[in-house]
């Protein structure tokens, strides 16, 4: 067998192995082989009797754990197997902290190290409570946007949304004794950034990879993030093609909105605030990229990410508050919302990948598609002026007529005729054989 995961071979004992023993103990346990090569062949020990009693001992002594130590013969060559549970509490080498991820060894620092440390503690991230901060400090209105949210959403009774912002951020659990959570920060203070920083969305469009046209920063509280971005998305950097139903202007996009929103939300609710990062949103000509720090559980595969959510549920305060506020669908349907969006506007189905330290999910925007919807519109906008020229000049013509000149069937004229009156725009004055056509002022 290979290394991976739970195995590692060494030839020979060193104590800077405890630092291999620790990267066990810190994730899912494991074993150390010695005396055998990374091929898995047994090479053979010398003094195993000494390393019997000398490695279990600087073990507890250095790490404060306990481990067994086997001693194994094969080909009549002795080596060690050393068995490393999973400890429920935060190991360490003379204070550091190793991690086993994969088949390597990794030392813990900075954010990498905080969640570590947090996650042993039963924590996450955004329940870690800030002081010198009050429930008098967050927006007044954030809270109006979102009582009247989540009484639309039906998620929180009328009896909690009814009470006073203190009692209501402790039934959303966002707040731990006198302190507030950093989840409630992000969600409710006007100015998050003054305790997190790179809480906010940095939006860009792009010609090339290379070549920024245009940028936005949205700032403030997650629910004005939210609401900011796709103003900004949907009335700046997306271009609509525009048709009509009767006399309603429809405006059509080239990615369906509730599918951008979905993603943008999963994006906030889940990425690693602790890197200082914004999310960041790229669009092109041809393509929308969503990118937000965060880690993968482990074990978990890209695959395993599609079918089960579009990110990682890095903050859980944030993410329920925003799903009690109708915002957000349940853990585990972000991808099957967003998937479901997509199938009913026609679109391809986003790419989704991790890499660069983060998540990133990729819309293609199907040029063609536009192209041919922009034009049929002009096409038909084209015949409407044909038809009431037509009508100008020889009121009494017939469809038939009409038909013959423009060169379309008389089917395609009787529709257009159609919609101009059904629009307001034409009338029939007197009977279908000797009357006539009045355009309407």
């Amino acid at each position: 067998m290979s290394e991976h995961q739970h195995s590692e071979y060494k030839e020979s004992w060193r104590d800077e192995y405890l630092k291999w023993i620790c990267g066990f103990a810190n994730a899912q346990g494991g074993t150390l082989f010695i005396g055998v090569d990374d091929s898995s062949n047994v090479t053979g020990l010398k003094d195993t009797e000494r390393l019997l009693e000398e490695i279990p001992n600087k073990v507890r002594d250095i790490l404060g754990i306990m481990v067994d130590v086997d001693l194994h013969e094969k080909e009549s060559k002795q080596y060690l197997e050393i068995n490393v549970e999973a400890y429920p509490f935060p190991v360490s080498y003379k204070g550091q902290y190793h991690y086993r991820s994969g088949s390597t060894k990794q030392e813990l620092k900075g954010a990498a190290l905080d969640r570590f440390l947090l996650s042993k503690q039963g924590k996450h991230w955004d329940g870690v409570p800030i002081p010198h901060v009050g429930v008098e400090a967050l927006d007044e209105q954030t809270f109006s946007y979102f009582r009247k949210n989540a009484a639309r959403s039906k998620r929180l009774s009328d009896a909690v949304l009814q009470e006073d912002h203190k009692t209501l951020i402790d039934k959303l659990h966002l707040s731990e004794g006198q302190y507030l959570k950093r989840a409630a920060i992000l969600l409710f203070h006007p100015v998050p950034e003054h305790y997190v920083t790179g809480a906010y969305v940095k939006l860009g469009y792009f010609k090339t990879d290379a070549e920024l046209i245009f940028q936005d920063e949205i700032h403030g509280n997650l629910f004005s993030q939210v609401e900011k971005t796709m103003e900004l998305l949907l009335t700046k950097y997306l271009k609509a093609t525009i048709s009509y139903e009767g006399i309603n202007r429809v405006e059509t996009y080239p990615l369906p909105a509730p599918a951008l929103r979905e993603t943008l939300l999963n994006a906030l609710a889940h990425k690693d605030y602790a890197s200082g990062n914004p999310v960041q949103i790229s669009v092109y000509d041809d393509k929308v990229i969503f990118w937000n720090e965060g880690q993968l559980p482990e074990h978990w595969t890209v695959e395993r990410l599609k079918e089960k959510h579009p990110s990682i549920p890095f903050n859980p305060d944030i993410a329920t508050t925003l799903f009690r506020a109708g915002l957000i669908e349940a853990w585990g349907r972000g991808i099957e919302k967003i998937h479901t969006e997509c199938k009913k506007a026609s679109v391809p189905l986003p790419d989704i990948n991790y890499n660069f330290g983060g998540l990133m999910i990729t819309f293609q925007i199907v040029t063609s598609l536009i192209t041919r919807e922009k034009t049929r519109e002009k096409t038909r906008e084209k015949t409407r002026e044909k038809i009431l020229s037509l009508i100008v000049e020889t009121p009494s013509i017939s469809t038939k007529e009409m038909a013959e000149i423009i060169g379309i069937t008389q089917k395609g004229i009787a529709w257009q005729m159609a919609q101009l009156k059904k629009d307001g725009v034409i009338e029939r004055i007197g009977s279908a054989k000797g009357g006539h056509w009045k355009i309407r002022d």
